[in-house]
């Protein structure tokens, strides 16, 4: 329920109340550990991202038992339901995640600071697995293609024919230095940024990294011809306006448990509800994500979801004080909470899913995995610009949190949330109304979406 649900794992960001992360010399020892942690870990997640995606491709078999090639429609089909696969392992995750978190913060109310990290401690130990789950992953995936040769020679197939049907005619692809020098350079800009205190730090970061993006983009769609890359382009922007849509931030989760009640307990069940339900929900939308347009797709995800945020925004005003009196007590804040993120959750996962699997099914076979991680790369730079959107919301609407002296337990800052209520309502106004424009846009030019 915190927060619109479209945004995953994003930092939130708060005038003066939670500043960006600064790494540099200064920093104690044990600070420069987290920041070489937060160096690291994007390059793992990067490489595993794009290898993952290369594999869904891969996953997805060419012909059927008998070697038949399979039809264009039931491929794409095929394709959708892998890229399906590929948010429900990611939601999987999630589910995991939320009940260690139930499971380990049982009780919460009475742990001590020192408890509530050492649970932290732990959970973040038994992550350690994941690596091996990855491994486990590609050998499955190597067992599997063994196993279609072998039935592609029982039918009379030759060895090399069986492996071709099976891996693929695997054309030798020639470097792009314009691809790999501009990758290059955009690195190098980014942690130069990054690791600087310059003013206007991110925004520069953000300006910097779409020029180059945008650039790359030029260069690699340059192999498409003019129809698809319409199609492209105009399901990339629509996907970019959606994924950049800010949020209310920190406000509104500091207001969800200091005014509405909700423990970290609670709120993990919310997110194990939200990530079950996704999971129920993507399956159910596979067919609607393969038949209908992007354009189709995210209109009804952003006027759904704009619906379903009502409530939040009800129960600042309280909704959920009426509803309880009402109801004896029966619809209260938590029952608004849980039937909320049961109808939004199937929602959030969907959107990025239809241009991979366009991707996927379109691209050049050579040139998939360089796809992908373009794309990705465009795409998920909406998420720094949804970043920047809440800052400066927040600098407009100003949030505070109580803080009290650790010490001495005086307040040192008092609560104010008497302009969380215009905070909510401006955010849900622009992620109604910039995708629904987008849309319009691609629609009223020559791009197209997929």
């Amino acid at each position: 329920m915190a927060g619109r649900g479209r945004h995953r794992d994003k930092p939130h960001y708060h005038d003066r109340a939670a500043q960006p992360y600064r790494c540099n010399a200064a920093n104690h020892a044990r600070q420069r550990l987290v920041c070489d942690k937060r160096l690291l870990a994007p390059i793992g997640y990067v490489i595993q991202d794009v290898v993952a995606d290369a594999m869904t491709v891969e996953a997805v078999p060419r012909v059927d038992r008998e070697g038949r090639p399979i039809d264009a429609a039931t491929k794409r089909l095929m394709h959708t339901t892998m890229q399906t696969l590929g948010r429900v392992a990611i939601i999987g995750g999630g589910i995991i995640v939320a009940l260690l978190n139930v499971a380990m913060f049982s009780g919460v109310e009475n742990m001590s600071e020192t408890d509530k990290v050492s649970v932290y401690v732990d959970i973040f130990q038994l992550a350690l697995i994941i690596p091996v789950v990855s491994v486990l992953g590609v050998t499955l995936g190597g067992w599997l293609k063994l196993r279609n040769m072998r039935g592609l020679r029982q039918k009379g197939f030759g060895a090399k024919e069986a492996w071709e049907m099976v891996h693929g005619h695997i054309e030798k692809t020639a470097p792009n230095w314009w691809i790999l020098g501009g990758s290059l350079v955009f690195v190098i800009f980014t942690l130069s940024m990054g690791l600087s205190d310059v003013p206007y730090n991110q925004e520069i970061i953000f300006s910097g990294s779409l020029a180059i993006v945008l650039f790359l983009m030029t260069r690699l769609v340059q192999v498409l011809d003019v129809e698809a890359r319409r199609v492209l382009v105009g399901t990339a922007v629509i996907i970019f306006v959606y994924r950049a849509m800010p949020t209310p931030g920190p406000g509104e989760t500091w207001w969800i448990i200091d005014e509405l009640g909700f423990d970290q307990q609670f709120l993990s069940i919310l997110s194990l509800i939200s990530a079950a339900l996704a999971l129920f929900g993507m399956f159910i939308f596979r067919r609607f994500m393969a038949e209908r347009s992007i354009a189709y797709v995210i209109a009804f995800l952003t006027i759904v979801s704009t619906v379903l945020y009502l409530p939040v925004v009800g129960m600042y005003y309280g909704l959920h004080e009426w509803t309880a009196a009402h109801t004896g007590g029966i619809v209260d804040a938590r029952f608004i909470a849980l039937v909320d993120t049961a109808l939004e959750s199937p929602l959030g996962q969907v959107a990025m899913i239809p241009m991979l699997a366009w991707i996927a099914n379109s691209a050049p076979s050579n040139l998939k995995a360089t796809f992908f991680a373009v794309m990705a790369s465009f795409t998920n730079l909406a998420l720094a610009l949804a970043q920047l959107g809440t800052k400066y919301l927040n600098q407009i609407f100003t949030v505070k949190r109580e803080v009290t002296d650790q010490m001495t337990g005086a307040v040192v800052v008092s609560a104010d949330y008497t302009e969380l209520g215009f905070l909510l309502i401006a955010v849900t106004v622009i992620t109604f109304a910039l995708p629904m424009a987008a849309i319009l846009l691609v629609r009223a030019t020559p791009l197209r979406s997929a």
